[in-house]
């Protein structure tokens, strides 16, 4: 279950998790790539989720739409484990 809120350990938590979840090389897998870049759908997007619910041991939801990059997925992992709670 991840618990650190600094924002390099989430970040390589998310990406570690991503290449993984979706075969993607870690190198292209930066703050700024935005998920269609990355040829990533709506079901991946979902999987991922399932997969971040997991790792938090939390209920991932709220802001998800306004996701598009890395960086969107750290900093809402970041605050929803900051915040310890339902994000």
């Amino acid at each position: 279950m991840m618990e650190a809120t600094d924002r390099q350990a989430v970040f390589e938590s998310v990406t570690k998790l991503m290449a993984d979840l979706f075969g993607i090389d870690r190198a292209r897998l930066t703050p700024d790539a935005r998920f269609e870049d990355l040829e990533l759908t709506s079901l991946d997007a979902i999987d991922l989720v399932v997969e971040l619910q997991r790792l938090t041991g939390r209920k991932v939801g709220g802001r998800l739409r306004d996701v598009r990059t890395i960086g969107d997925i750290v900093t809402l992992v970041q605050d929803h484990l900051a915040k310890g709670g339902r994000a």
